[in-house]
């Protein structure tokens, strides 16, 4: 893959996020509840115009809503989670999960299942999906790959 933009920090995240979105009119995150959830709804901000959802633990029929609220973007009710794109979050990747790529290819083909514009965007951190080899079983459009740098600072 080529890298066609780079940024800093979580504005950078967010905007290349929101960059990737021209067309899609609804986007289903799939993540580990707990870790991912966080990184759907900060992400799902930027395109809060659209309809999204959050797929917990590669489990299709437990998809929820996510909505803005008066205290954030929020998971709801459950709902469909067929969209014109998925979101593959990093966390998957972690080996202590267990997700292997294979039956993550599996359900973003489900969650794109009647879409004539399929888009699968991941999105990891420390090239979790390069380093795990996610990118040579799954036909990933884009990758959005962060590091974080990290001072605990003390006076």
């Amino acid at each position: 893959m080529q890298i066609i933009n780079t940024s800093q920090g979580v504005g950078g995240i967010l905007n290349s996020f929101k960059s990737l979105l021209d067309g899609v009119e609804k986007i289903t995150f799939v993540g580990t509840p707990g870790f991912c959830t966080p990184f759907a709804e900060l992400m799902g901000f930027v395109a809060r115009d659209k309809k999204l959802i959050f797929i917990p633990n590669m489990d299709f029929e437990k998809a929820r809503l996510i909505s803005m609220t008066p205290e954030g973007m929020q998971l709801g009710e459950p709902i469909d989670a067929h969209a014109d794109a998925v979101v593959l979050l990093g966390g998957l990747a972690m080996p202590k999960i267990g997700v292997s790529p294979d039956k993550a290819k599996e359900i973003a083909e489900k969650v794109l299942e009647g879409s004539n514009k399929r888009k699968i965007i991941g999105v990891c951190f420390q090239s979790m999906f390069m380093q795990q080899k996610w990118d040579e079983v799954i036909s990933f459009d884009y990758i959005i790959n962060a590091d974080l740098a990290v001072e605990v600072l003390k006076s």
